[in-house]
């Protein structure tokens, strides 16, 4: 047997692979207009993951992806993870999504059912066909509910990543998208730890919750009296422990993450500065993550098969949030086009669905090949947003009177 390199070594090379070879194709092969810098990092990881590059070049991958680099690149991708749900919990604007609320609910309601549902129907279906999709520790209605929330997720850190590239991000349609997308995050966290709810834990996660609740005003009062240095400091504790405490009760740290954020005002925060940090990790820590998930990815039931799968969710995610947004479009008095274009931003995945399907497969509610399907679909969701507002309305852009149009 060949003789390892020294797990420093391979460390190094695996984050220069991560970090050069996205960037690379990203930068020359111009894919900007279909997929930003996140999305091929996303897909980069699928690639060097077990199931492409590992079975192209097997003696390579095992030399590069030993036991103790895959631990390093896992401790490193928790912490990002961790970090980047605070964020995206704290850049939940409940205020705005409340203002307006009638026609932000019946929306956000819409948008997220309708998928849901047909995207429960597509799971069942499949899973009548392929039974291998099931997780080790899920009931089969926990599986469809899954599979059916994941057909509705909205990646909202993605989203704004979009918007700002269509130029419409600042603009009172770009804030009406904004509303929608944070009901719904708020929806699907909730649905997600309904889901995880284990009989044997259920007094252990009900105590997490209420714990929660209890210190959350305390926490808010203390860091609206802090300077914005001792903020970020005290709101990285308060993350840690809202991680630990969600763990230990049997929900997933990734959940205690993102309620850490909710309850914290993104305006507590210089604007700029708070860019910033969200930029940097995206940058610096999230590629870590995206590599460290492509490494759990399985194709065990055939790559045919899990591409079959992630087709048919993908279908069921776009044709569900069609549906939802164009009824919710003709019960509000929508002008022409905004169904159609707000439909297509909503169905922006990469990010949350990722970390969505990591949770799932890390409490054996999916299988690895469930969890291949729902990253391959994520990615191709994601994908088809810009192409398909731009195939609309062409190099003239967005109409400006549609970006002004606020309800």
């Amino acid at each position: 047997m060949t003789e390892l390199i020294h797990p420093k070594t391979a460390y190094l090379l695996v984050m220069l692979g991560i970090f050069t070879l996205p960037w690379l194709f990203w930068r020359f092969a111009r894919t900007e207009s279909i997929a930003p810098l996140v999305v091929v990092q996303i897909v980069a990881g699928i690639v060097l993951g077990p199931g492409i590059a590992g079975a192209l070049f097997p003696e390579a991958h095992q030399q590069l992806f030993q036991p103790a680099v895959v631990a390093n690149l896992n401790g490193l991708a928790w912490w990002a993870v961790i970090i980047f749900l605070w964020l995206a919990g704290i850049e939940l604007d409940l205020r705005s999504a409340w203002a307006g609320r009638r026609e932000t609910v019946v929306t956000a309601a819409l948008a997220l059912a309708c998928p849901l549902l047909v995207g429960a129907g597509a799971a069942w279906a499949l899973l009548q066909w392929m039974p291998g999709l099931l997780g080790p520790q899920a009931s089969e209605l926990q599986f469809v509910a899954a599979l059916g929330m994941g057909a509705a997720v909205t990646a909202l850190p993605i989203l704004m990543l979009l918007m700002e590239k269509l130029g419409i991000l600042r603009t009172p349609l770009g804030q009406r998208v904004l509303r929608y997308a944070s009901l719904d995050d708020i929806a699907i966290w909730i649905v997600l730890a309904l889901i995880l709810v284990d009989a044997d834990r259920l007094l252990h996660q009900l105590a997490f919750l209420i714990a929660f609740a209890v210190l959350a005003p305390f926490v808010r009062r203390g860091l609206a009296r802090v300077g914005e240095f001792d903020r970020w400091a005290l709101g990285l504790m308060w993350l840690i422990a809202c991680a630990l405490g969600s763990d230990a009760a049997g929900l997933h740290f990734m959940v205690g993450a993102f309620l850490a954020g909710v309850i914290i005002d993104r305006h507590w925060f210089a604007e700029e500065r708070f860019d910033l940090v969200r930029n940097t990790v995206l940058l610096f820590m999230m590629p870590v993550f995206f590599l460290s998930t492509g490494l759990r990815t399985e194709w065990d039931a055939g790559g045919g098969m899990v591409f079959l799968a992630a087709g048919v969710m993908l279908v069921a995610s776009v044709v569900g949030k069609r549906i939802g947004v164009t009824v919710a479009g003709r019960l509000l008095g929508w002008k022409p086009g905004e169904a159609y274009l707000i439909g297509w931003l909503l169905q922006t995945k990469a990010l949350i669905e990722i970390i969505f399907a990591t949770i799932l497969l890390d409490k054996g509610i999916i299988s690895g090949d469930a969890f291949t399907a729902l990253l391959l679909m994520a990615v191709a969701s994601t994908m088809l947003t810009i192409p398909m507002v731009r195939r609309r309305y062409g190099a003239a852009g967005i109409p400006e009177s549609m970006k002004s149009a606020g309800h």
